[in-house]
């Protein structure tokens, strides 16, 4: 029995951890090949390549992101052949069984829930007498009616064979993510949330867990991120985890959702303390600062507790923080949500990322929807609409938000620009990248391509067309974050320069004869100051305001140097008058 369990990732760099889960718990009673794409794939491309393999049996791992994708392969496959079984798992056909299995005729078995031993069990049974009602965990169809068969109890994990070690998959570790879980479930009741419909958090074996880990890294892993729904649950479990990976990493790196308001200070510290910088990421879901919303959701968050925790992970320097937000949620409407943002910006992650709530098959949100008038899509990915507080007109603004925040902070194009002007220019950060949003849409800037140049531009232009303050200064701190973001000189600015050409020449040749007026710690060749040093003239002391804040009306030479060599960059500030003066002094011959 040829047997091939298969999904369309969002990305290529994505894996499925799903299939490796079915695959490693099938053998070696059945050989199982994975067969991954994207949905960005054709679907003749998928359809042709899984028809070549020649398969008895297609598994397909669904999610919100890919169902309807998988949908179209399966209907094109069925065509082709007829008498081959498809079987569909994963959490956007576990729940609402009845609907899929009505709404999709070419679907011979759903499989529900945790789908390892399922799966097996229902290959010995197409392999062997057929009788499916047996296969506890499934959905199938009998005399041309749809039969839902009971929930399979929950296997202990320590029953599972590791899907980690699979020789087809060392080969890409270091060009993919992996995701790895050490445990499964979340003890928390979230209603707009999956994990809310279980109850209960089980572990796998922390040995077999370091085992694979190890295994992970020294194959060359480079990213390995953590899909526990809360990995610092069990504190003494986080604990070991971390320490075996501080001591193990070999530069791979590690992305973990915590709960931030129960992170306990000791470990914050530990981690500040032993963690080496740039090897652990945290993702944490904030979602609403609105005590009543958070109620309504059952959401239990101490706001206080999780500041504490981001402040800290901050102060350390070791850690990067993602934080998630969802628009939409009950009695959130367009103001508080506004001050959920504002309360959330103001901690500086290093990304923010805006979500818009998802009406997940299975959730008590969607149950209960009329509650609160949610309006919301047919078909996945079922993003919100509207609701009895937040209007599609408002859903539209903060779509202009999310747009400009990727673009602008995510991205770390331009931190100090934008960090001054949420600070010192616009009443707050979300009024900056609404107002910056709704501006981009009226240009229609949304429909072209963007090039770095083409972002300071733009920005640029937003700021003039609304005669904003500080202009120059704006300008001094645009330039500034242009020539970081650039990893060699670039060949232009991206706005008109204030140092005209031929004084950057004489200044060069200056440097060249006196190299100890750059401040770089090393001499350069003249010839090499003008391949890689870019100047340019600032109406302020930058310098001042980066040590203290202050804006003091001095003008500075801007110096960058790039080091393409050791993929560095240092910037230096020079006092632009006294270089003036040396320069005057070079031209008289004295």
């Amino acid at each position: 029995m040829n047997v091939i369990v298969s999904t369309l990732n969002a990305k290529y760099i994505h894996t499925c951890l799903a299939l490796r889960c079915l695959k490693a718990f099938a053998e070696p009673y059945y050989d199982v090949e994975m067969a991954e794409y994207t949905i960005k794939d054709p679907a003749m491309n998928i359809v042709t390549d899984l028809f070549e393999k020649n398969p008895d049996i297609i598994g397909f791992s669904c999610y919100i992101w890919n169902i309807e994708e998988t949908i179209q392969v399966v209907s094109m496959l069925k065509k082709i052949n007829p008498n081959l079984k498809i079987v569909l798992g994963g959490p956007e056909v576990s729940y609402d069984t009845g609907y899929w299995m009505e709404r999709l005729s070419d679907v011979d078995f759903i499989v529900m829930g945790d789908g390892e031993e399922t799966f097996k069990q229902l290959l010995d049974e197409i392999n062997g007498s057929e009788k499916y009602h047996m296969v506890i965990g499934t959905a199938y169809r009998k005399d041309g009616k749809t039969v839902i068969n009971a929930p399979r109890p929950k296997l202990p994990l320590e029953q599972l064979p590791s899907p980690y070690q699979f020789e087809e998959d060392r080969a890409a570790l270091s060009k993919r993510i992996t995701y790895f879980e050490t445990s499964r479930g979340c003890p928390f009741s979230c209603q707009f949330c999956l994990s809310s419909i279980e109850t209960g958090v089980r572990y796998f074996d922390i040995d077999q867990v370091k085992s694979d880990l190890l295994y992970l890294i020294e194959s060359g892993a480079k990213m390995i991120k953590f899909v526990d729904r809360t990995f610092n649950i069990k504190r003494d479990y986080a604990l070991e985890i971390f320490q075996f990976l501080i001591d193990n990493h070999q530069g791979c790196e590690f992305q973990f959702e915590i709960t931030a308001d129960i992170m306990r200070p000791e470990v914050l510290q530990f981690l500040n303390d032993n963690a080496p910088p740039g090897i652990f990421r945290f993702e944490i879901g904030v979602q609403s600062t609105n005590d009543e919303t958070n109620e309504l959701v059952k959401r239990r968050q101490n706001f206080k507790k999780l500041q504490r925790t981001v402040r800290m992970v901050k102060e350390g320097g070791k850690i990067e923080q993602h934080l998630d937000l969802i628009a939409g949620l009950p009695e959130e409407d367009y103001e508080r949500f506004k001050q959920t943002f504002n309360d959330v910006f103001a901690m500086r992650p290093e990304e923010l990322q805006l979500g818009f709530l998802k009406m997940l098959r299975g959730t008590g949100l969607r149950l209960r929807a009329a509650d609160q008038q949610y309006v919301y899509m047919d078909r996945a990915p079922y993003e919100m609409l509207s609701n009895n507080v937040l209007s599609f007109a408002d859903i539209a603004r903060i779509k202009r938000v999310e747009d400009v925040l990727e673009k602008y902070w995510n991205d770390h194009r331009m931190d100090h620009t934008v960090t001054y002007l949420v600070e010192r220019v616009f009443p707050s950060a979300f009024d900056f990248f609404q107002d910056f949003g709704d501006y981009w849409h009226q240009q229609q800037w949304g429909r072209i391509g963007h090039q770095l140049e083409d972002l300071f531009l733009r920005l640029h232009e937003f700021l003039l067309a609304r005669d904003t303050g500080d202009i120059e200064i704006i300008e001094g701190l645009m330039t500034y974050d242009y020539f970081l973001h650039q990893k060699h000189k670039p060949r232009k600015a991206w706005g008109k320069p204030k140092l005209s050409k031929e004084k950057h020449v004489e200044l060069v040749s200056l440097f060249a004869e006196k190299p100890e007026l750059t401040g770089l710690p090393f001499n350069l060749k003249e010839q090499d100051l003008f391949k890689h040093i870019v100047t340019e003239k600032l109406s302020f002391s930058l310098s001042s305001y980066l040590a203290s804040g202050e804006i003091r009306k001095e003008s500075e030479l801007l110096l960058v140097h790039y080091d393409v060599k050791n993929k560095k960059k240092t910037a230096q500030f020079l006092a632009m008058e006294p270089l003036l003066n040396t320069l005057s002094i070079s031209h008289d011959g004295t």
